[in-house]
């Protein structure tokens, strides 16, 4: 069994959601998304529930942060955003066919939804877990720096993180792909402390690759 990360995530305040089928579209694009460029496999459940597999431990964080940044800029508006909480787990499993994925089975599928339920009490988004409890003790406040500031980030932020997680380039060809100054680029990614947040994911990577 070769080890893999599973993302198991809702979205955050779904039942007040005003426009659920663009939110529904918003969410399935990301998913889409998240299969092509990490070999994934995805599953929606219960309407805003979604699981995600992935072949390379190290993907996983950057996977939810990547789908968090998604669903935040389309929010309608700065008073009503768009966002999800994610239990990232590391451990045993396969990353299964389209198709049977609902008989999916291994730790990483098991801790990461057990652990989801435990973030639902709590106002934290975003939790990595391993099995390891040095490690995972290691990780969690440094999540929770991260996860503070995303879940702060503005529509325009969450924009310019996407596109830098997507997109390896300068701001000067950042600022051309969005259509907008060079300035208003550094502006929003200082806004987004996106240094910050690039390092953390450098940094889980790395350590979720040797779990």
């Amino acid at each position: 069994m070769n080890t893999i990360a599973v993302l198991t995530g809702d979205i955050v305040g779904s039942q007040q959601v005003s426009d659920k089928p663009r939110l529904s579209r918003t969410l399935d694009e990301a998913l889409t998304l998240l299969e092509k460029r990490f070999e994934a496999r995805s599953d929606r459940y219960r309407g805003d529930g979604f699981q995600i597999a992935i072949g390379d431990p190290r993907d996983g964080v950057t996977a939810a942060v990547l789908l968090r940044a998604a669903l935040i800029q389309h929010s309608p508006s700065r008073q009503v955003m768009w966002d999800a909480r994610i239990a990232v787990a590391v451990g045993g499993g396969e990353v299964p066919d389209a198709a049977r994925f609902a008989e999916a089975e291994g730790d990483a599928f098991v801790r990461s939804g057990r652990h989801l339920d435990a973030l639902g009490e709590t106002p934290q988004r975003l939790l990595v877990v391993t099995g390891k409890a040095d490690l995972d003790a290691h990780l969690a406040l440094l999540t929770r720096f991260a996860d503070d500031i995303i879940s702060h980030w503005s529509r325009y932020s969450a924009e310019v993180a996407y596109h830098s997680l997507l997109h390896d380039e300068s701001q000067q060809a950042l600022a051309k792909r969005l259509e907008r100054t060079q300035p208003t680029i550094n502006r929003r990614l200082v806004a987004a402390r996106w240094s910050l947040i690039r390092d953390y994911l450098a940094y889980t990577g790395q350590c979720l690759g040797e779990a």
